[in-house]
C-alpha cells in the first residue's frame, strides 16, 4: 500500500499558519525569542531537522550569556509588577490564554508531530492535558494560595523536549497563576515552534512569560545561577540534573529537579496474564521516550514461559512509522504507538547500545525491523528504531542500570523476593514502578521496599494530573515535589519554618500516599 502525506499537514503549511496567527513571534526566515515583554530577533538561529523524515524545520534562536542575562533582569521587573496583580485578574488572564490555546489546539499538536515525532493521538493528548490541567488549577487556586505569597524572584524552567505542553507550558501557566513571572529555556532538541506559538498566545493575555533559547552550558550561569531567581525547575536526565544541583548546593534557592530513573515492572506469583498483555503494548507509547516509561521487567523465573506467551504477541502488535502518512487524503491520521526517536543520533546510539549488549551476552528475545514500519515511499528513516527486548543485559551494558529512553525492553529473571527487590532498585531510585502479583497483601508488602515514588499493583503509574502529587525517590528527584497543591506550594512562600515535601540535602519528606 502506497502512502501519502496527509494534505494540509506539511511543515511549510504549518509554519505559514504560525506566521499568519502570530507574526510577532514567527518571521518568514526565523523564530524569535521573547523577553522584557517584547519579541526580539536577538540570537542566532540554529539549523534544525525533524526526526519524522529528516527535512528542515525552524531551529531555536540561540542567545549568548549577555543577552540572556538581560532577559533575566527584565523578568525580575515583570515579577515585581505581576506580584501586585490581584488573583482574580490573574485567573481571568490565564483563562483567556487557555481559550486561545484551545482555539489553536490542532496546530499546536501538529507542530509537536513534526518537531518531536509524536503520533497524532499522543500529540493532542499533550496539548489537551496542558489546557485541561491548568483549567483545574484556575478553579482550585484560591484555597491553594491561602496564606501564601509569590517567590522573591521569577521561576526559571529548563525542561527536556518530550512534553513541551503538558509538563513545561502547564508548569509555566500555573507558576504565573500563583503570582510569579516565568522564564523558560526552549529545549534544544525539539518543540521550540510549539512553545513559541503557545507563548505568543499566552502573552497576548498579559502573562509575564519569557522564552529564550540557547546552549545549556552558555545559559546555565544566568538561568540557574542568577541570584535574582526565586526557583529553578528542571526536568531531564541525571547528568544535567546533577550539574544543576551542584550549582545550587550553596544557595537557599527553591528548586524542583525531576530526573530519570529505571522504572521497573515486577512479576511475582502472578497468573492474571490477560490483564498484563494490553499494558505491555501501551508501555510502548511514544517509544518509551518519557520519564514514567517502563523499560525493565523483573520476572520470577518459574513464570518466564507464561510471561513470554503474553509479552511476544503484545510487542508484535506495536505499530510505528510516519505519524502523518495516510493511504487516502480523506483518511484519519494513523493510530500509531510511536513515531521516530528524537533524532538520528539517538537512534544510532541506542542501536549501538543494543548491539553491544547482545555481543556481551544479552539474549535478544525479540528484535523488530524498521522495514515493518508505516512510511512514505522513499522517506528517510534514520531516526526510527523498531522494538527490541533483551533478556539479562550484561552488567557492563548501560541497559543494565540506566533508562534507554527508546523502545528497548530488558528482562531480568529472579528466584527470590530479595533478588526481585534488588533488581527493581537497580538505579538508586525511580519515579514509578509496578508489581504484577495476584495476592494484594504480598504486593503491598513488597512495594514498601521498592524505591519508587509511586508503585502500582497490577496497573501502571504515571505522572498524574490535577490533584495527584508527583516526585521521586533516591537520585531520581531533588528538591520540592509537585502535583496538585504541591506544585503551587513549590513556587510560593508559605508560613515561616515551612518544610516542603521533597528531597533536600538536609531531609526527605514524603506526602501521605
Amino acid at each position: 500500500m502506497s502512502l501519502i502525506l496527509k494534505p494540509g499537514t506539511s511543515w511549510n503549511d504549518l509554519y505559514a499558519r504560525c506566521v499568519e496567527i502570530a507574526p510577532e513571534a514567527f518571521h518568514d526566515d526565523r523564530l524569535l525569542n521573547h523577553f522584557g515583554g517584547r519579541w526580539s530577533r536577538s540570537g542566532e538561529p540554529v539549523p534544525a531537522t525533524t526526526p519524522v523524515d529528516g527535512s528542515t524545520t525552524a531551529g531555536p534562536p540561540f542567545l549568548d550569556f549577555e543577552v540572556a542575562g538581560r532577559a533575566v533582569v527584565a523578568a525580575v521587573d515583570q515579577h515585581i509588577e505581576w506580584g501586585q496583580v490581584p488573583l482574580a485578574d490573574r485567573k481571568a488572564r490565564v483563562t483567556e490564554a487557555l481559550d486561545r490555546l484551545q482555539e489553536h489546539r490542532d496546530l499546536l499538536s501538529l507542530l509537536l508531530v513534526w518537531e518531536i515525532g509524536k503520533p497524532w493521538r499522543l500529540a493532542t493528548a499533550d496539548v489537551d492535558r496542558c489546557i485541561e490541567g491548568v483549567r483545574w488549577y484556575v478553579e482550585e487556586i484560591d484555597a491553594m494560595l491561602a496564606g501564601r505569597a509569590p517567590l522573591s524572584g521569577p521561576v526559571s524552567n529548563i525542561a527536556s523536549w518530550n512534553y513541551p505542553m503538558s509538563v513545561l507550558m502547564h508548569a509555566m501557566l500555573v507558576q504565573a497563576l500563583a503570582g510569579n513571572a516565568v522564564i523558560a529555556k526552549a529545549p534544544t532538541d525539539g518543540g521550540v515552534s510549539c512553545l513559541t506559538l503557545a507563548t505568543a498566545l499566552a502573552v497576548r493575555s498579559g502573562l509575564p512569560l519569557t522564552l529564550v533559547s540557547g546552549s545549556g552550558s552558555e545559559l546555565a550561569p544566568v538561568l540557574v545561577g542568577s541570584s535574582f531567581l526565586g526557583c529553578v525547575s528542571f526536568v531531564g536526565g541525571r547528568d544535567v540534573g546533577g550539574a544543576i544541583a551542584a550549582r545550587l548546593v550553596d544557595s537557599q534557592r527553591r528548586h524542583v529537579l525531576e530526573q530519570e530513573g529505571l522504572n521497573c515492572w515486577g512479576v511475582w506469583e502472578f497468573d492474571s496474564w490477560d490483564v498484563l498483555g494490553p499494558q505491555i503494548r501501551k508501555a510502548f507509547d511514544y517509544g518509551k521516550q518519557r520519564c514514567t516509561a517502563y523499560p525493565r521487567y523483573v520476572v520470577q523465573r518459574s513464570l518466564f514461559s507464561k510471561f513470554l506467551d503474553v509479552y511476544l504477541p503484545a510487542v508484535k502488535e506495536v505499530r510505528f512509522g510516519h505519524p502523518l502518512a495516510v493511504a487516502s487524503p480523506d483518511d484519519a491520521l494513523p493510530e500509531l504507538d510511536f513515531g521516530p526517536l528524537i533524532n538520528d543520533a539517538k537512534a544510532k546510539e541506542l542501536a549501538d547500545v543494543v548491539d553491544e549488549a547482545i555481543k556481551a551476552g544479552g539474549v535478544p528475545i525479540y528484535q523488530g525491523s524498521v522495514d515493518s514500519g508505516r512510511f512514505l515511499p522513499g522517506q528517510q528513516t534514520a531516526a526510527y528504531l523498531a522494538p527490541v527486548a533483551i533478556l539479562d543485559p550484561p552488567r557492563s551494558s548501560v541497559l543494565h542500570h540506566a533508562e534507554p529512553f527508546g523502545p528497548v525492553d530488558t528482562i531480568v529473571l529472579v528466584d527470590t523476593e530479595a533478588e526481585l527487590l534488588a533488581a527493581m532498585n537497580a538505579s538508586n531510585g525511580a519515579l514509578v514502578a509496578s508489581l504484577a502479583c495476584d495476592d494484594e497483601a504480598t504486593a503491598r508488602r513488597l512495594s514498601a521496599d521498592v524505591q519508587a515514588f509511586k508503585v502500582g499493583i497490577n496497573k501502571p503509574r504515571s505522572r498524574g494530573d490535577r490533584d495527584e502529587v508527583f516526585g521521586g525517590r533516591g537520585a531520581s528527584w531533588r528538591g520540592a515535589f509537585v502535583g496538585g497543591s504541591l506544585l503551587v506550594h513549590a513556587v510560593t512562600e508559605g508560613p515561616p519554618g515551612e518544610r516542603p515535601y521533597g528531597n533536600f540535602p538536609s531531609y526527605s519528606l514524603y506526602p501521605p500516599t
